[in-house]
């Protein structure tokens, strides 16, 4: 029996991991005109599909494989629940769907979207957690103790290099991340149009990603490569996450010419809106590429 810690803890690596292998596509016009067109019997196939691929990947390579099928199926539709819910925020905050619009039109691109997700959630729970004690047991293994004596002193006699060295990995995240989507002419309309207070809520989901990812849902590799000994050191890692990876996301668009010509706001706006793509890589940069 899970208790609500290890519950919460699941969900927010089920949300991080959603977003982190569904974002292209929630940043891709052609998936939101295909919730805009699409039939309701096609939407609803296309749920059903998505809900026995749920359940195949959770009873054969899911998070818990010694569950029964009613675990199985719970699980399979709290990650359907998930991925409506993570889709309908993103595309709120993007302005892609507004209370002003048809029902019809706003539940297709949000059931269009939140399915991607659902695999995504479902996936990243299973497959980003960190197995803290089989880390444990391998960095104490054959020459365990030289390595960890070794990192410890990296660490400690040189705090900069590691912070430099944690910087790096970040950037190389953010970029891996963010030039997916930079180039595409959806981040520019996205901009354009969005209001100063999504802009500002696209900044939080960023940072709460960050948090989550790095110090809250024993994402894999967390415990060996993230410090927390405070809640200070969450504050400052997480802030200076997201600085790597808005840094990152200024010079992709600058290298794509996505600045020419455009006022400082929507340069600020450009660069917020890439950047919760970015602060995903930067922050599982961190963590994943060490």
């Amino acid at each position: 029996m899970r208790s609500i810690a290890q519950s919460l803890k699941e969900y927010a690596r089920g949300v991080a991991g959603g977003l982190m292998l569904s974002l292209p596509l929630l940043y891709t016009m052609e998936v939101w005109w295909a919730g805009f067109s699409s039939h309701p019997w096609r939407l609803a196939a296309y749920v059903v599909a998505t809900f026995v691929l749920l359940l195949g990947y959770n009873y054969y390579a899911g998070l818990r494989r010694d569950s029964c099928f009613e675990e199985v199926v719970i699980d399979s539709v709290e990650e359907m629940g998930l991925g409506l819910a993570i889709a309908a925020c993103v595309l709120w905050l993007l302005g892609r769907v507004t209370f002003e619009m048809p029902a019809s039109e706003s539940v297709g691109q949000i059931v269009v979207e939140a399915m991607t997700v659902a695999i995504g959630v479902s996936v990243g729970t299973a497959q980003f957690g960190g197995d803290e004690d089989g880390e444990d047991a391998h960095d104490k293994g054959v020459g365990g103790d030289d390595k960890e004596a070794g990192r410890r002193g990296a660490s400690s006699d040189e705090g900069g290099i590691h912070f430099a060295g944690q910087c790096v990995l970040a950037m190389c995240g953010a970029v891996l991340f963010a030039a997916n989507v930079a180039p595409t002419e959806e981040i520019i309309m996205i901009a354009v149009e969005i209001s100063a207070w999504r802009l500002l809520g696209l900044a939080v989901l960023s940072l709460g990603l960050g948090a989550l990812i790095l110090y809250y849902s024993e994402f894999a590799g967390a415990k060996r490569h993230v410090r927390f000994d405070s809640h200070h050191d969450m504050l400052v890692g997480t802030i200076v996450t997201y600085a790597v990876a808005l840094l990152a996301s200024a010079l992709i668009l600058t290298f794509f010419g996505r600045f020419d010509g455009q006022s400082l706001a929507t340069c600020v706006a450009q660069t917020v809106v890439l950047g919760v793509a970015a602060t995903m890589g930067a922050s599982a940069g961190r963590l994943l590429l060490q």
